[in-house]
């Protein structure tokens, strides 16, 4: 399908395009043509993504100067499926070609995905580590440049990595042929021509018109130093799915320690203080240089490193990197590993308190200075420091350095930083525990802090989710202004999910996950019913969600004793989720088999947890979502506790409000699993009396809550059943309504909505002109009356 937008030709992959598609793509452009920012909300399953593609691609190739567009999204499924996206519009683009030298643009365009060494790694050896850092560690002990050095000048001295070796024989920009790859076709590709498929994808990184990959590669400082520093101001960045961008912003600017860590630091500053007595008597000129480049000026030192080589990039962001020269007390090597020695010890020595700690990074220092004699100063240059080190050295085996890596970090960090942070030293993993297991936490409170690089960086950053309501939160939380601030309906010739909220059990006792009543066994009862009578009446699979992890077991427990599960049993299987990744996409597996074979099954889940982030129940997969409880943080967290308390102070969000937004943005992450397009179907149940309450009902993003009636939100278990039974009655019947033009338009329909828009911008026009006229026309006419009198006046006078 070929249409325009404001004179933009677009190319649409489909014959027929959602209304929300249209909208989504006219706030788009109107945000890229603005040269500004966008928080745009879509319906979970009316393509999102390639409404999104169809757009930008569509600008890049209109534009005379193309703009690099670099799509940021969560989980490597997600950045797979974005490709495979990219790749069927390219291929539309490609067959709707007009002439030769638009097939010859549409062919030569190029589109990768971006993901770990792990993920793409092919050296027999090293692919069969188990461990992401392990395979980093390894993989640059093959591909520094100081061994493919050695080894191209002594062949067979050092070993190299083959695949990265060929990698050198290509030019630049032509490392794979132009086209859109996924990350499968990366990886034969790389088989196939004996290359290794990771550095091909970072090397290609200048030449490519769309990069696909995490959000840490763009937010988090020490990976985005390495890997997204050559990207240009006009670029378009998009962060799909950020309903958690936030989080993801808090994360990448916050460090924890633990006591095993420190030991594994002071184990390695041991082996460095090794490595620097050998070479002293080997090759001394080696430190004698590196202190001469030192000398002159930390950028020069540094220079020579490149991207591809860095062992620990800086953790703090790009405008707070001191461009000076690193501090004299720390330029001599045996003097930079006594600093670091001392620094350890103080930290394990206040690891040593019983009782909770909770200080700024300020208080922090004072106490370092007042204690070891360490200034601010040279802490700041940690980090480069030790990279220059590790460098100057030729270590290997990088993993083992991990820890001292981390205190580096964590030292630049808490010198560089005053506002926005906090220092929070527990001894202890849980309020009850008796044995000491203590963590320092350097935690960021201010996700604005990790983002803002980017806005003031690129021209357009576009943060879209079907979760992200309410909308005005985010830039109140990110600190910028959007251009564009949109949240769509959804339109439905006829509904295809129902939500329903359950506020009381059969028995009329009320139902909730609030801790008063969460352990009642009327409420607990209650719940497991809820669930009986869903596993009865409801084909293939349910998923059940709960606040949390201790919050399920307990639950789970007590049903077990109640008989509830061997009720449940008799309809379904049951698998649980549980905190590690590989049990859970065992069981992830096993319920999609006993959905497929008839069986069906349930899916007991997390909020907040794997299976709500990135994992798509469509059709038979899920039919109804249950969520029980509303899904709010553990607030005596003294991190939550913290970031709170910052919210409240520097940007007036009271904690009442940021609670309530957290919660329901995850519990609509969670029901929204459940609808994967406009062909599916399924239920949203929604157990937990506080859901029907219209302050709560009003978080939910726009195209859930306009299905939710008056009588579906405050239901007992019986009347839920009936509705759910009714709906599925009517789902089941073959539709006879025609979508078109009401939730599917044709290439006639945008164009008639076109001319509308039009005609109404034009009647805006003459109103604007008619509302005008009076006054000009009573001017004028004052004008004349003030004449008359002046001459009336002097002709009385004379």
């Amino acid at each position: 399908m070929k249409f325009n937008i404001d004179g933009l030709p677009i190319i649409f992959p489909y014959d027929r395009i959602y209304p929300e598609q249209y909208s989504y793509m006219c706030d788009l452009k109107k945000t890229l043509d603005a040269q500004g920012h966008g928080v745009l909300e879509m319906p979970s399953g009316t393509g999102k993504t390639v409404s999104l593609l169809s757009l930008i691609v569509s600008y890049q190739q209109h534009s005379p100067h193309p703009r690099k567009l670099i799509y940021c999204s969560r989980t490597v499924p997600e950045i797979e499926k974005a490709l495979s996206e990219l790749q069927r519009l390219m291929k539309y683009r490609v067959s709707q070609a007009e002439t030769p030298e638009e097939r010859m643009k549409e062919e030569s365009f190029i589109g990768l995905g971006l993901t770990s060494r792990k993920n793409l790694c092919l050296h027999p050896d090293v692919s069969k580590e188990k461990k992401g850092k392990v395979v980093d560690a390894r993989c640059r002990d093959l591909t520094n440049s100081a061994a493919c050095e050695k080894g191209r000048a002594n062949p067979g001295s050092v070993p190299l990595c083959d695949w990265h070796e060929r990698l050198g024989e290509k030019e630049p920009g032509n490392l794979i042929p132009p086209g859109i790859y996924t990350l499968a076709e990366v990886l034969q590709y790389g088989r196939d021509e004996g290359v290794c498929p990771y550095f091909t994808i970072r090397r290609m990184m200048p030449f490519v018109d769309v990069i696909i990959y995490s959000f840490h590669y763009l937010l988090d400082p020490k990976v985005a130093e390495q890997v997204s520093k050559e990207f240009s101001k006009d670029a378009i960045v998009v962060f799909d799915e950020a309903h958690n961008i936030d989080n993801v912003c808090i994360e990448s600017l916050s460090i924890d320690l633990t006591r095993p860590m420190l030991d594994s630091a002071t184990r390695s500053v041991v082996r460095l203080t090794e490595k620097i007595e050998e070479i002293k008597e080997t090759d001394a000129s080696k430190l004698q240089d590196e202190y001469a480049k030192l000398v002159e000026g930390l950028q020069e030192a540094n220079n020579e490193t490149s991207d591809e080589d860095a062992f620990v990039a800086n953790a703090v962001l790009p405008d707070d990197l001191l461009k000076e020269a690193i501090p004299g007390n720390i330029r001599k090597a045996e003097h930079f590993i006594a600093f670091l020695k001392r620094f350890v010890e103080y930290l394990k020595t206040r690891m040593r308190v019983l009782h909770v700690v909770a200080e700024t990074p300020l208080s922090f220092l004072q106490h370092l200075k007042d204690i070891t004699y360490i200034e601010r100063r040279p802490l700041r240059f940690c980090a480069e420091r030790l990279q220059s080190l590790v460098r100057t050295l030729e270590l290997n085996q990088l993993d083992e350095y991990f820890a001292l890596q981390k205190v580096a970090s964590f030292a630049t960090l808490v010198a560089t930083y005053e506002k926005g942070f906090l220092l929070i030293l527990e001894p202890f993993e849980t309020e009850t525990a008796t044995v000491p297991n203590p963590i320092f936490h350097f935690t960021c409170l201010d996700p604005s802090l990790a983002i803002k690089p980017i806005f003031e960086r690129f021209s357009s950053v576009v943060i879209t989710s079907g979760t992200i309501s309410p909308l005005d939160m985010y830039p109140k939380m990110l600190q910028f202004t959007p251009v564009i601030q949109e949240s769509y309906p959804m339109t439905l010739t006829r509904n295809c999910f129902l939500p329903l909220v359950i506020t009381r059990g059969s028995d009329q006792v009320a139902v909730s996950s609030r801790f008063e009543v969460r352990n009642d066994p009327a409420v607990v009862r209650n719940f497991g019913s809820i669930l009986i009578e869903y596993s009865k009446i409801v084909p293939d699979g349910i998923v059940a969600f709960f606040p949390s992890y201790l919050y399920m077991e307990s639950i789970v427990a007590a049903w077990n004793d109640m008989g509830i599960l061997n009720e449940v049993w008799k309809n379904k299987l049951i698998f649980v989720e549980t905190p590690d990744a590989n049990e859970t996409s065992i069981a992830l597996e096993n319920y999609r088999r006993a959905c497929n074979n008839g069986r069906g099954a349930v899916m007991l889940s997390v909020a907040r947890g794997k299976v709500s982030e990135g994992i798509d129940f469509d059709h038979n997969y899920g039919r109804a979502v249950i969520m029980f409880g509303v899904p709010y943080q553990y607030t005596q967290s003294r991190i939550l506790r913290a970031r709170l308390e910052y919210l409240r102070d520097a940007y007036r969000i009271r904690e009442s409000e940021f609670l309530a937004f957290d919660a329901m943005r995850n519990a609509a992450q969670c029901v929204g699993r459940v609808l994967r397009g406009k062909t599916d179907w399924g239920l949203m149940v929604f157990a937990d009396k506080r859901y029907a309450r219209a302050d709560k009902r009003a978080k939910l993003p726009r195209w859930m809550n306009q299905y939710i009636s008056e009588t579906a939100s405050n239901l007992s278990t019986d009347m839920a059943i009936v509705l759910s039974k009714l709906f599925m009655r009517q789902i089941s019947q073959n539709p006879n309504e025609n979508q078109t033009g009401i939730s599917l338009w044709t290439l006639e329909h945008i164009e008639q909505r076109q001319a509308a828009e039009r005609e109404m911008t034009a009647q805006m026009q003459v109103d604007e002109k008619r509302e005008m006229r009076p006054d000009r026309e009573g001017s004028a006419t004052s004008e004349d009356e003030f004449i008359e009198s002046w001459r009336s006046s002097e002709t009385m006078n004379c």
